[in-house]
């Protein structure tokens, strides 16, 4: 016979687990990931777990020169996360990045017209963690 001591320590342990692997889950995922080079819509997205007693996320910068619009970035970056399970993905606004990595320069600027404008100053400090060497700004101007 199992003791109520017994069974909720149990559950304590199968919930500590899962928020452990939750946490590595979201660890994991680079916080910014743009081209190289050039101007290029960007996306601002907010990743969450989705096991049971978990509401930890982490917001994600995607720029890249392929995407046609805001969407195709989102669309392609959430399913890849997604197909994993355990975490799902909601946009929280796109813009536009300027990169230019000789002048170490990086600007961000505009609004994605299906998802508003992103909070700049949040991608900003992403891109400033991931390229500390760079001078990193941002406007709420242009498109």
């Amino acid at each position: 016979m199992r003791s109520a001591v017994g069974e909720e320590w149990g559950k304590f342990l199968f919930l500590f687990g899962t928020l452990i692997m939750a946490a590595e889950r979201l660890a994991s995922i680079p916080e910014a990931d743009i081209d190289p080079n050039g101007v290029f819509k960007y996306v601002l997205i907010r990743v969450h777990s989705t096991d049971e007693g978990d509401d930890s996320s982490v917001d994600i910068v995607r720029g890249y020169a392929w995407a046609e619009y805001h969407a195709d970035i989102y669309d392609r970056v959430a399913a890849e996360l997604e197909k994993g399970g355990g975490l799902d993905c909601e946009c929280l606004g796109g813009g536009r990045i300027k990169h230019d990595s000789q002048a170490k320069k990086i600007h961000v600027y505009g609004y994605s017209m299906g998802f508003g404008r992103a909070n700049h100053s949040v991608a900003t400090e992403k891109l400033k963690a991931r390229y500390p060497d760079y001078e990193v700004t941002w406007a709420d101007e242009g498109y």
